[in-house]
């Protein structure tokens, strides 16, 4: 099969073979490749050394230079082909590593040594999985020492070599074999899962970082319901280990069909695939477990667990390391989840405090969790339930059509305003400002300059 190999790496391919060294582009663009789909990367492979390497390019950085690895930069006016205009591909930056073989791994992270080779093989037995370990240039086609394109064709991830080795190596890569079955919606090969459950306690080894790089690629994959396989492995019961209590929770209740974990998993597969909406998805009832209680009919209930919730998804996640934007919004989503879930749903005046103590602009991830959550719950009162986000989806178009006041930048005065009729700055004023909006949320009408000021020289002057 034929490769279409972007400019920049094939002039850096070219460019290597000219000066007498192999190179390949390697890993996983040539699997994505083979799939039919386009590579986020191409990374090259040479048994050119780094300082050779560097004295045929004129423009590299020292990526990982004890390792091998350098960065190359192409210059623009190479990928110019003639036209006019440059070449389609926009990367110009491409990793070229020196073929090596690791010393000796002691941490279950990194080789205590790295030594450069010139065997194209040994640097492709080192890597992970088969599917990963193949190399192409265009006079060869594809390399394919360890059977990658077969397991391509049966949708298998299967180690290359010894699986113990392979985790011995990097324990990371038990959780990358889960990652890839998610996003590829692969089974993992007997062999390759009983050495996963093995060695899954070397995932205290790894750094949460790390972790999370490869849990978020897991959740906003096609199959975020794989973290069950995960769960069954005992992964997860090394770094996130309130799932586990999740998957062992029952919902003896007539709005639910499945324990806590397993409805989480219809509500993730239910919702957008970002991180923000996955997170909030898999963490919106962290907190069961702890509130379950169970009354004298045997029905379970969980009083305050979305406070819980969201107390848990804040220390969860700031142990994953996650950047504290995404903390936030996650965090608000888990704690506002069941908002409207009682009754006929919430008045026109609750709502709008709601929206505007949520945010306006996070309104339709709101929806889409409570959609989602609905997703994974029973048929009792679904009808119900459904006309209650209805009239919710219609109260916040009539607030939107409206450009009714929900914050204190929408209010039609400002503290200059204040000041011009005699309010001094400070404390005061913040206090005057925000009663305004306490009032406007109440009756919107009240919202213009005019009226805004009355009541200001009424009530504060």
């Amino acid at each position: 099969m034929k490769i279409e190999i972007p400019t920049g790496a094939a002039y850096i391919l070219q460019q290597l073979n000219k000066h007498g060294y192999e190179a390949y582009i390697v890993g996983g663009c040539v699997r994505d490749s083979l799939l039919g789909k386009q590579p986020n990367d191409w990374d090259i492979t040479t048994s050119a050394k780094p300082e050779e390497v560097k004295a045929i390019f004129h423009r590299t950085i020292d990526t990982g230079i004890q390792h091998g690895t350098v960065t190359v930069l192409v210059d623009r006016e190479i990928l110019d082909d003639g036209s006019g205009s440059l070449a389609s591909h926009t990367d110009y930056a491409f990793e070229v590593t020196t073929y090596r073989v690791d010393g000796v791994y002691t941490d279950h992270r990194r080789p205590e040594s790295v030594c450069f080779t010139a065997s194209l093989e040994e640097d492709l037995k080192r890597r992970d999985f088969t599917i990963n370990a193949m190399a192409y240039n265009p006079e060869q086609g594809v390399i394919d020492i360890f059977g990658g394109q077969e397991d391509l064709e049966k949708g298998i991830i299967r180690c290359v070599g010894e699986a113990s080795e392979r985790f011995d190596e990097d324990a990371l890569r038990i959780l990358r074999a889960v990652r890839f079955a998610a996003q590829l919606d692969f089974v993992i090969e007997n062999q390759t899962r009983e050495a996963m459950r093995d060695q899954a306690k070397f995932l205290k080894d790894i750094s949460a970082e790390r972790i999370c790089t490869e849990l978020t690629k897991m959740i906003v994959s096609k199959h975020p319901e794989r973290l069950e396989e995960a769960y069954e492995l005992g992964l997860t019961n090394i770094f996130l280990p309130e799932f586990d209590r999740m998957m062992q929770t029952p919902q003896n209740n007539p709005y639910h069909l499945y324990d806590v974990g397993r409805h989480t998993l219809q509500v993730m597969r239910a919702v957008s695939a970002t991180p923000v909406l996955r997170y909030a998805a898999l963490l919106h009832d962290v907190g069961k477990p702890e509130c379950r209680t169970t009354d004298e009919t045997g029905v379970d209930h969980f009083y305050g667990h979305q406070e819980l919730s969201a107390k848990m998804a804040r220390t969860i996640l700031r142990r994953l390391k996650l950047d504290n934007d995404t903390i936030d919004q996650v965090c608000r989503l888990v704690r506002n989840h069941d908002y409207g879930l009682s009754g006929d749903g919430p008045g026109m005046k609750s709502f709008r405090r709601f929206v505007a103590q949520l945010g306006a602009e996070h309104f339709a991830d709101f929806l889409e969790i409570r959609k989602g959550d609905m997703a994974g719950q029973s048929a009792y009162h679904l009808e119900q339930r459904r006309q209650v986000i209805a009239h919710m989806e219609a109260m916040y178009a009539e607030i939107i059509e409206q450009k009714q006041c929900l914050k204190l930048s929408e209010l039609e005065i400002s503290g200059k305003d204040l000041i011009a009729i005699g309010v001094k700055p400070g404390p005061d004023m913040g206090r005057i400002l925000k009663a305004l909006l306490d009032r406007v949320l109440e009756e919107p009408e009240l919202n213009t300059r005019e009226q805004l000021l009355a009541i200001v020289k009424e009530s504060y002057l």
